[in-house]
C-alpha cells in the first residue's frame, strides 16, 4: 500500500498521531474510530490530508480526510468497516510533503461483505439526510466541534441481499466538504470503508458567529446540502 499510494516516500512513525479504537469490536460493521493529530495548523506549518487504511479490507483506502488552518486541529471521529481482523493505518502529510504514519489493531469481522436485509427502495428514498449539530456552546475564535449524520446505506458491492440473494450495487458516498462562512473547514474523500449512515466528529475555527454548510455527494453523482447557523 506504501508504494501504490506513497511511491518513494518515506514514512516516519509518529507517536503524536492519537489512534482510538477497541482492541475488539462485536461487529465489523460498525466500529468507532478516531483519530488526533497534535501538530500546529497555522498556515505556515499544518496537516494539510489525512488517510485511513484498514490492510485487510477488500478496499483498505477508507478515506482520505483534507484540512487546513480553518480545521483547527487534524482530528476525525467516525465508524468504519472491518471485514477481518486488520491493523488500520493512519498516514498524515504535511503541507511541507512529510509524510508520518501510526496504526493500531481491531480483531472484528463481517463488515464489508455480510448479507443485508430490510427495505432496500427505502433506504435509497432516504439517502442523504443530514442531521448537523454542534458539540457543546459556541467558541468564537476557538476550536468547535460539530457533528454529522447521515442516512446512507454505504453498499459495499459485496453485500448479498437475503432477499433476491443476488449482490446489492455500490451505492456509497465518495465526498464531504464542510465550509464556513463560504470558507473550506475540511474535506473528506470517502469510500466503501465507512459504515452505513455515517456519523463523523469534526472540528472548525469560528472567529464570528456565521453558517457551517455541508455538501455531500454519492457515486451515483447525487448532491445533498445542510447548514447549521452558529453563534447567532
Amino acid at each position: 500500500m506504501q508504494q501504490s499510494h506513497f511511491p518513494g516516500k518515506t514514512l516516519e512513525a509518529a507517536p503524536f498521531i492519537h489512534l482510538t479504537a477497541p482492541s475488539r469490536a462485536p461487529s465489523g460493521e460498525q466500529v468507532p474510530f478516531a483519530f488526533s493529530i497534535d501538530h500546529p495548523m497555522t498556515a505556515q506549518q499544518h496537516i494539510k490530508s489525512v488517510t485511513v487504511f484498514v490492510d485487510e479490507n477488500p478496499v483498505p483506502l477508507t478515506a482520505v480526510f483534507h484540512f487546513n488552518p480553518q480545521s483547527g486541529k487534524a482530528e476525525i471521529s467516525t465508524r468504519i468497516r472491518f471485514e477481518s481482523d486488520s491493523p488500520v493505518h493512519v498516514v498524515a502529510e504535511t503541507n511541507d510533503g512529510r509524510l508520518y504514519v501510526n496504526a493500531a489493531t481491531v480483531r472484528a469481522s463481517g463488515g464489508c461483505g455480510g448479507p443485508v436485509n430490510g427495505d432496500n427502495p427505502a433506504a435509497l428514498a432516504a439517502a442523504g439526510k443530514m442531521k448537523l449539530a454542534l458539540d457543546g456552546p459556541f467558541k468564537k475564535g476557538s476550536v468547535n466541534q460539530a457533528r454529522l449524520l447521515i442516512k446512507h446505506p454505504m453498499y459495499t458491492g459485496l453485500q448479498r441481499d437475503l432477499r433476491t440473494n443476488g449482490f446489492r450495487p455500490a451505492f456509497f458516498i465518495d465526498k464531504i466538504e464542510v465550509s464556513y462562512n463560504g470558507k473550506p473547514v475540511m474535506t473528506a474523500d470517502t469510500a466503501i470503508g465507512i459504515s452505513e449512515d455515517p456519523f463523523i466528529q469534526f472540528g472548525f475555527v469560528a472567529d464570528q458567529p456565521g453558517s457551517l454548510q455541508v455538501r455531500i455527494r454519492d457515486n451515483a453523482g447525487t448532491t445533498f446540502r445542510q447548514s447549521l447557523e452558529v453563534g447567532g
